[in-house]
């Protein structure tokens, strides 16, 4: 019985280390060294946040030369950690333009959706309330080989998304996941080797989507 106990207590707490917001609180702090140097506030400024496929898009910057981009992607991020830390991860740059990229790792770590788009309002909400004329761009759910098996969720999940971006003034949907596909079918060349994460090819593919939401 002690042992069964023991077994519980360890998954209990694994799971709540596991939704910590403050674990990512050394890279928070890396973001923020990061562009307290570079950010003029005088500049309007658009802000790519949400989880690991923002944070590795590196070049953000560069494909988009005539915007001031801030990147604060937070790797293994779940939409209650963004509105945890809405504040210094969006709030702070002031920006015109916001786009967010979370519910991939809430739909794989069991989440359900309704859950996730109810935290997807709530930082919505939290964004206008501060910045009224803010424009916010919500990224769909990509694919990917890793959680194939999830599809289906996904797809769920991106209808829901899709639904809630069209209830609210100044707010748009961008749908990546169609243009990962062919007739259904997954473009698997898009990803580096752990089959989660895209290499070139597959930012390629977002940035001929995303562009048309910039301006």
């Amino acid at each position: 019985m002690k042992y069964s106990f023991f077994i519980l207590f360890l998954i209990l707490f694994s799971e709540t280390q596991a939704q910590d917001p403050d674990r990512f609180k050394e890279e928070l702090v890396q973001i923020q060294e990061k562009y307290n140097s570079v950010w003029d506030a005088s500049k309007e400024t658009v802000v790519f946040t949400g989880s690991s496929s923002i944070r590795i898009w590196k070049n953000l910057q560069e494909i988009f030369p005539e915007h001031q981009i801030i990147n604060t992607g937070f790797g293994g991020s779940h939409a209650s950690d963004l509105l945890f830390h809405l504040d210094a991860l969006v709030l702070k740059y002031n920006p015109k333009k916001v786009f967010i990229y979370e519910g991939d790792n809430d739909i794989y770590a069991k989440k359900k959706a309704k859950d996730i788009i109810a935290t997807t309002r709530e930082i919505i909400n939290k964004i206008k309330n501060k910045l009224p004329n803010a424009q916010i761009v919500l990224i769909s759910a990509k694919p990917s080989i890793a959680r194939w098996n999830l599809k289906g969720k996904y797809k769920r999940f991106n209808r829901k998304m899709s639904k809630l971006a069209k209830k609210g003034a100044d707010i748009e949907y961008s749908n990546v996941w169609n243009t990962m596909l062919t007739k259904r079918k997954l473009k698997k060349d898009l990803f580096i080797q752990d089959g989660l994460h895209m290499n070139a090819k597959g930012y390629e593919l977002w940035y001929a989507v995303i562009k048309n939401y910039m301006n």
